[in-house]
Formats: C-alpha cells, structure tokens, sequence
C-alpha cells in the first residue's frame, strides 16, 4: 500500500530524536538507559500509527515500550501520538526489523508483539513472515529468559502457519484465540487495523507463547 507523504515528516524525525531515536543500533545493550525509569522493556515490530504502543504506555507505566516501524510517514503519526501524551515510557525506531539483532542485545527485552503483520500468503514468501524460523531465531536470542510473544492477526491462514511454526521451534502455546474479542480480554489494547477489522465483523486471532 502506498504511503501518504507527510511534508512534515523530516522536520519531525529531525526535531524528536529523544523519541525516535536515530542510529538506533549504537543503542544495542543500553537502551534501558533512554527512558526515564529502568524497567522492563516491551517491543512492538511494526507499530502502524500508534494507537498499540501510546495505548500500553498508558495502561502500564511500570513497563518501557519500543516500537519500531519503517515508513517514515507512518512513524511520525505514532511520534506525534506519544510525544502529544507526555509519556516517557515508550521511544520509536525508524528502522528495518530484519535484523533484530544488529539493534538489541541478548536478552534485551522481555516480551515481543506482532500485531497485523503482513501475511505474506505466498509459499515462495514464507521467509518474509515475522513467526518464520529465522525470525524466531532472532526473538530467543534478544528475549530474556522465559520471555514471552503475542501474535494478532485478522488472517487466518497466517495465524494457522505461525501456530506451526512456534510448536515446531518449540515455544509453549500460553493462550490461543480463534476470536479475541469473543474472550472480552480485558487487558486487549486495540491497533488501528484492529478496530476497523472488528467493525466488520472480522474474527480476530491472537496467540500468545513462550520461549522454554
């Protein structure tokens, strides 16, 4: 999909760099040391317009969030989002996720959200899903020990692969939604894709699981 050019954009990266941190991979190792308390550290891949990360910063001050997305007209949204609240207990990362570890050390974070990643339908572009095998690889090694993931996804086919794909790495399957809101989740904070999905009607699958 085609992004909306922000003209505004550069002006806000170059103005918010206590927010969306530039170099983010000379932060390997020490990026309990941007935020204002020391705790622990949530990472959101592909955090979309904000809605996710600015909503948790909310509901759990005693966590610190990072989300980091790609498009840069996307991200400034999520910036503006946070940077309006006057929360300090979630930063950005305008980046590319495939190399997660080049950005965080081992065991680095505690727990990892997936939220509406692209499917990647294909067979030939399996390699490209974010619950691949490499990708998990990469997830154990800057997860702390016992560190958990959650998956949310309105496609099915995606959610069934991932299901397989975390069994056969050998993550413990913590909770499995074939609709989230079904379960009224109390704790569920919405993306935007979510709530326009769910307006449709659109079952939303949710898996959470844990590496042994």
């Amino acid at each position: 999909m085609r992004q909306r050019h922000r003209a505004w954009a550069d002006d806000f990266l170059r103005n918010n760099t206590n927010l969306v941190i530039p170099e983010p991979e000379k932060q390997k190792g020490h990026w309990r040391e941007l935020f204002a308390r020391d705790l622990p550290i949530h990472l959101e891949i592909g955090t979309g317009k904000g809605q996710f990360i600015n909503g948790m910063a909310e509901r759990h001050p005693d966590v610190n969030f990072i989300g980091i997305e790609l498009a840069k007209s996307i991200i400034v949204m999520a910036g503006s989002k946070i940077k309006n609240s006057g929360r300090t207990n979630a930063l950005l990362i305008h980046a590319d996720a495939s190399d997660l570890t080049e950005l965080f050390a081992e065991n680095e974070i505690a727990s990892i959200y997936l939220n509406f990643s692209d499917p990647w339908p294909k067979k030939r572009h399996a390699k490209r899903r974010l619950t691949f095998h490499t990708f998990l690889q990469q997830y154990q090694h800057i997860l702390q020990p016992g560190g958990e993931m959650t998956l949310k996804t309105d496609n099915q086919g995606l959610f069934e692969y991932s299901l397989v794909s975390f069994s056969s790495f050998g993550l413990e399957l913590k909770d499995v939604f074939l609709d989230l809101h079904d379960a009224n989740d109390p704790e569920n904070v919405m993306t935007e894709y979510e709530e326009k999905f769910a307006a449709q009607g659109q079952p939303i699958y949710c898996c959470r699981a844990q590496f042994t």
